[in-house]
């Protein structure tokens, strides 16, 4: 790594010589672009050129931009054989003691533009960070990503080779727009962005060149011309996002997360806007919104989009003719699974806030939990992650009073569980928290059971600390691993078990409740064969309701996967901000 510095000045003579005295003391090279600055600073400028020998002064004969400052810095620089180049203010904004660790990462990601990201204190002008925020926004849409969080700071290190690949191939703007726009256009060009927090501060004495009207013109239509370049690129994008996946080595394998380490890919205020969307103009409103947010999530999922897809590739080699599918299943039917994800969520708020009518439920086997109930005895309800087992709340509140308890793992969904309280205050009120199925756990739900009440536990998903504990079953063709825990929980609370599906057809939903066992507890020495006969059962009901209706199953990730080899690493795997909750229950 050669590491060169640019500065652009425009008029800045009052914190120049400052700025050089202090970068003096990293020894490197520096290119001081003089932007066409009037006649004092040009003599400022002539005379620092001389009295710091590492500086060379390039010089425009008239203002043309702080862009096209840069770019002339840049490419002497390249031209020079140095490999990257460091830019930096001249006003004195920048905090020069965060430059060693900007070095020290760019020779960690020798191909990456370093980029600050800035962290303001009182000094900043709230026009300027207001409007930072429609860019930061913008530039999310153009790149379809999240990986750019601030494009305007102009204190980043470049690496030349790719930089002047863009020169060459393409104009850029060369005034207040450069920075956005060189850095949407690497991103494009497949280099890779970094960025580190920085404190900026804005000098009571500094000099703003920035045009109000003028530039928010130029960055106005840059942004434009960014949009409709995404549109033209977004073919390229699909196609690549959607592009089969190899079978992963055990090595690959092993560096996968399991899914119980990943967060919601949702901010709290993402989710939030959805329900007020939800409230003032029920589901068609909020899937107005929603529809773009999931199409978003489409394109940047590629874990939980390839899953979709082999799933449903298995079900349509087990029912080729299947009416909710392609004949050659691609990316069309994963974008159906994923908005009937999204009208599921829908659907699962109707449930909690009480909006779902009974005459849109056909529940033949009502018969059988009143008769449980009757007993005043509790049961276990044995669910998964297909159509939407929420209904069971508001159809047993409604129907026989009985309280049913719905096991949830909080941190998965924490952002849209607050929302739907807020939406409902008494909707949390049956929701039972758990991180694992534990012996505390266990006592809890036996004073449930006790007590006459239904417990809710789903087990088509493993947990973060089942490893070794699980029963690889067939499974649409092919064996997967099923969690054993939900099932020794049953036989510990000696009770009876039922499986409980409820999906959606012809506009109605369906529940489907069936009796499993009396009881799973009974002699130590039948216990394994006894439990795997009751998952065994559970497993081939799962799979007839989801080749039923495979959009309506919503585990996004490969079920398939050998459970030994996910990794199980307890910190959180972040997504950028989405606005979907995640599958908890």
């Amino acid at each position: 790594m050669k590491l060169a510095l640019v500065i652009p000045n425009y008029n800045h003579h009052v914190a120049i010589e400052k700025t050089l005295t202090e970068l003096a003391r990293f020894n490197l090279q520096c290119y001081l672009v003089d932007d066409g600055s009037d006649e004092q600073t040009r003599y400022i400028l002539q005379a620092l050129a001389e009295k710091f020998t590492w500086v060379t002064l390039i010089q425009h004969p008239y203002n043309r931009g702080k862009g096209a400052a840069v770019m002339s810095g840049l490419r002497q620089a390249y031209r020079d054989g140095f490999s990257h180049a460091l830019q930096v203010d001249a006003d004195g904004q920048h905090n020069l003691a965060d430059i060693p660790l900007m070095i020290t990462t760019s020779e960690q990601h020798p191909q990456a533009l370093v980029s600050g990201q800035p962290i303001y204190d009182e000094s900043v002008p709230k026009g300027r960070l207001y409007g930072r925020y429609i860019t930061h926004f913008w530039v999310w849409v153009e790149t379809l990503s999240f990986d750019i969080q601030d494009s305007m700071c102009g204190f980043r290190v470049y690496p030349l080779a790719a930089t002047e690949q863009l020169f060459s191939q393409q104009a850029l703007g060369e005034r207040m727009d450069f920075d956005i726009e060189i850095m949407v256009k690497l991103h494009w060009q497949g280099t890779p962005i970094v960025q580190l927090p920085t404190k900026v501060i804005y000098p009571e004495d500094g000099i703003s060149h920035f045009q109000g009207v003028q530039d928010n013109v130029r960055i106005s239509w840059m942004h434009t011309k960014l949009f409709f370049g995404m549109l033209a690129r977004l073919p390229h994008i699909i196609s690549k996002q959607i592009a089969p996946q190899k079978d992963p080595t055990p090595d690959q394998a092993q560096s996968q997360k399991h899914w119980s380490t990943m967060t919601e890919r949702g901010s709290f205020w993402g989710i939030k806007l959805l329900a007020e969307c939800y409230r003032l103009g029920g589901h068609w409103l909020c899937r107005a919104v929603m529809y773009p947010v999931i199409c978003y999530f489409f394109l940047t999922g590629s874990t939980a989009r390839h899953a979709s897809l082999d799933f449903l590739r298995r079900v349509q080699q087990l029912q080729p003719h299947h009416p909710n599918l392609s004949r050659d299943i691609n990316w069309r039917d994963s974008l159906k699974h994923f908005f009937a994800f999204g009208n599921a969520a829908l659907d699962r708020i109707d449930a909690w806030c009480d909006r779902i009518n009974l005459d849109q439920v056909d529940f033949d086997d009502r018969k059988i939990l009143a008769a449980q109930a009757d007993t005043g005895r509790g049961a276990v309800l044995i669910v998964s992650h297909l159509g939407n087992m929420e209904l069971c709340r508001a159809i047993s509140v409604h129907q026989h009073k009985v309280k049913v308890n719905v096991m949830v793992l909080t941190q998965h969904a924490e952002n849209f569980n607050k929302v739907l309280q807020q939406l409902n205050p008494q909707s949390s009120l049956n929701l039972i928290h758990v991180n694992e199925l534990d012996p505390s756990t266990a006592m809890l739900l036996q004073q449930k059971i006790d007590q006459g009440e239904i417990v809710v536990i789903a087990a088509d998903r493993t947990s973060s600390s089942s490893q070794g504990r699980v029963t690889y079953l067939p499974f649409l063709g092919q064996d997967a691993a099923f969690p054993q825990g939900p099932f020794i929980l049953a036989s510990l609370l000696d009770c009876p078990v039922y499986t409980l599906f409820c999906i959606r057809q012809h506009g109605r939903y369906k529940v489907y409740v069936e009796h499993l066992s009396d009881s799973l507890k009974g002699p130590r020495a039948g216990r394994i064969e006894r439990l795997t006969d009751a998952m065994s059962q559970y497993s081939q009901r799962l799979a007839h309701f989801a080749q039923q209706a495979p959009m309506q199953w919503f585990n996004f990730f490969d079920f398939w996967r050998k459970d030994e080899l996910v990794s199980r690493n307890t910190q959180h795997t972040q997504a950028s901000t989405t606005h979907l909750p995640s599958q908890d229950r």
